[in-house]
């Protein structure tokens, strides 16, 4: 295990690492701004995509003041945000889109590493669907936005009293780099070929640890 050598815990991203859900968080977006313009919307989700791991509050207060040049209420975001997080609990309670590749390792593995969820996705819906998806138990804590990544590591570090060297930070996106970059802990990347020259390592599969 190469890849994994002095690493103790895994914060893992789940976007993208543990489920396939980004096709169905594109149709999120859409569907929660279908009342605007379509350029507009286009603008959204060409910087969506581009960062993945950003969380939607912080996409929907791009899109009022950097696409749309306006100002947008906390208020306000938090409502698109929760019109988001509804459509999510219903399309994404779906086992079909765990990705076996990742999830058989956590399942194998779990007892061998402390693991947590550290994602861009709402927190109380990502546990909603760990819950429903009955992958809860592999993890020790499953934690999302509001808060940034880059805290949530940063929390996980000083609760947990972890040391950096034993971390390592497992993601698809460069802000999941910069997150693990920030705080100073590894990084592999995993399910983007964009990220094989960031980091410790890249992972193209599972199977082969």
């Amino acid at each position: 295990m190469k890849n994994l050598d002095n690493i103790r815990n895994i914060f893992w991203d789940f976007d993208g690492v543990i489920m396939d859900s980004m096709p169905v968080r594109n149709k999120g977006f859409e569907i929660v701004l279908k009342d605007f313009p379509e350029e507009q919307v286009d603008e959204l989700m060409k910087f969506h995509l581009e960062n993945g791991g950003l969380s939607r509050y912080v996409k929907f207060r791009y899109f009022f003041e950097e696409v749309r040049n306006e100002k947008v209420s906390e208020q306000k975001i938090k409502k698109l945000a929760s019109e988001f997080s509804k459509i999510m609990k219903e399309l994404l309670v779906d086992e079909s889109l765990l990705i076996a590749d990742s999830l058989n390792f956590i399942k194998k593995n779990h007892l061998n590493y402390k693991m947590h969820v550290v994602s861009g996705s709402d927190q109380a819906e990502l546990r909603f669907l760990c819950n429903e998806l009955e992958i809860v138990q592999y993890f020790i804590s499953i934690h999302g936005s509001p808060t940034p990544k880059k805290e949530l590591v940063k929390n996980l570090l000083l609760d947990y009293q972890y040391l950096k060297e034993n971390c390592v930070l497992i993601g698809d996106s460069i802000n999941d780099y910069d997150a693990a970059s920030t705080n100073q802990i590894n990084f592999i990347g995993y399910n983007s070929i964009d990220l094989k020259d960031k980091g410790r390592s890249y992972i193209s599969s599972f199977s082969v640890l």
